[in-house]
């Protein structure tokens, strides 16, 4: 029993002392991540670089804009009468002369016809009427007749040859009427949704009587507006050389088609304070329609060989822009810079920074001047799109 008793005591302590290392060693490693999570000043801070880089970069003015045809036609009936004829399908290509309807023709042959019969007869009245003269002027020739009379007849020759004139102009007149019985594209363009049906009694007076509108979309037209405070850089970008327009898709990203401007309106709108322009595009793929919106983009000059950083590396703080440039010790220093123009992917440096500089672009809430960073991207040179880390408040900026 007594060697029981000493053997379980001996169990016991070697136990405790397990139990004992086990805690202690916990203890060294919770003290070990917390002191990470403090950041140790020796530790480096992982950042994500990029490299500044010379690049071509366009200058764009953007605007909304609305899409137009270039010409649009409300075809109507020029004459009266029953539509017996219906040719063309809703939604179609049509060419300019392409016959649309035709109304019921009887009525107007009729009257060209009637034309046609009644110079038939005035001709042969004219003929008699020379054959006439020509023996009144023989007979004067024999003093048989007298003068008067052969004087008479050319008279009632030249009225005859007015009558024929007459006679030809009511048949021309009366065979336009007759050609507006049938209904013929006035432009090249698509048709929309039929206005009328076959069978229907349609008057040229009648506004309601339309036939279908037909609408030009290839071309068509684009209009925006842009403020009167850039009316200057367009009008000397515009008299150098033609200005190149793209329209954006839904995405406000994608180039859906591109055109090229076409006039700067002559005056400001007062109440807006913008000036109107008007792009032509060839919307070969129909991608644009009239009456659309759509973000459109003008292009105004590209500048050449600037220096750009990703613009997630471009920081604000109390004395203006600024970066973290990584020097070659793996240190970071506030640079202040300046901008010249910046969108949603790169920013264009015109002082601060020169070409291979190594800007910061992630991990800004943990350094500031003279900390050690570790530059964990692998692809250094190549700019994010966007930062992967969500903006904070309060960064720290260059110290006054």
């Amino acid at each position: 029993m007594k060697k029981l008793r000493k053997y379980a005591l001996i169990l016991g302590g070697l136990i405790a002392v397990a139990v004992v290392v086990v805690l202690v060693a916990q203890a060294q490693q919770q003290r070990q991540t917390f002191g990470k999570r403090r950041g140790a000043p020796d530790a480096p801070v992982p950042v994500l670089a990029a490299a500044a880089k010379l690049a071509d970069v366009p200058v764009y003015l953007d605007a909304v804009g609305t899409t137009k045809a270039l010409n649009t036609v409300t075809v109507r009936p020029q004459v009266d009468g029953k539509l017996i004829r219906i040719l063309f399908k809703e939604g179609q290509d049509v060419e300019r002369g392409f016959l649309l309807a035709e109304i019921d023709p009887a009525t107007y042959q009729a009257m060209y016809d009637q034309a046609v019969a009644k110079k038939a007869q005035d001709e042969a009245q004219l003929a008699n009427a020379r054959l006439d003269l020509d023996r009144y002027n023989r007979l004067v020739a024999t003093n048989s007749v007298a003068r008067q009379q052969a004087d008479t007849q050319k008279a009632l020759v030249d009225q005859n040859i007015a009558q024929v004139k007459l006679d030809q102009a009511a048949i021309d007149n009366a065979k336009a009427i007759l050609d507006y019985t049938k209904i013929t594209a006035p432009i090249a363009g698509r048709t929309g949704i039929r206005m009328v049906d076959e069978g229907n009694l349609i008057r040229a007076s009648d506004a309601s009587s339309g036939i279908v509108v037909i609408t030009q979309i290839r071309p068509l037209s684009i209009f925006f507006s842009l403020p009167q405070q850039q009316l200057g850089r367009v009008n000397k970008a515009f008299a150098q050389t033609p200005l190149t327009v793209e329209a954006l898709g839904p995405d406000g990203k994608s180039v859906i088609d591109r055109g090229t401007l076409q006039v700067v309106d002559n005056q400001v709108d007062q109440t807006t304070g913008t000036v109107k322009l008007k792009a032509e595009f060839p919307n070969v793929d129909l991608q644009l329609w009239p009456g659309q919106f759509v973000n459109v983009r003008l292009l105004i000059e590209t500048l050449r060989q600037v220096v750009v950083v990703p613009t997630a590396a471009v920081q604000r703080g109390p004395n203006g822009p600024f970066t973290y440039v990584v020097n070659e010790d793996s240190s970071v220093s506030v640079r202040p810079v300046t901008m010249s123009q910046q969108d949603d992917v790169q920013a264009v440096i015109s002082s601060g920074l020169k070409t291979e500089d190594r800007v910061v672009t992630t991990g800004f809430a943990r350094i500031s001047e003279g900390t050690k960073v570790a530059v964990t991207n692998a692809e250094e040179a190549a700019p994010p799109t966007a930062s992967t880390e969500p903006p904070r408040r309060g960064r720290r900026g260059p110290k006054s």
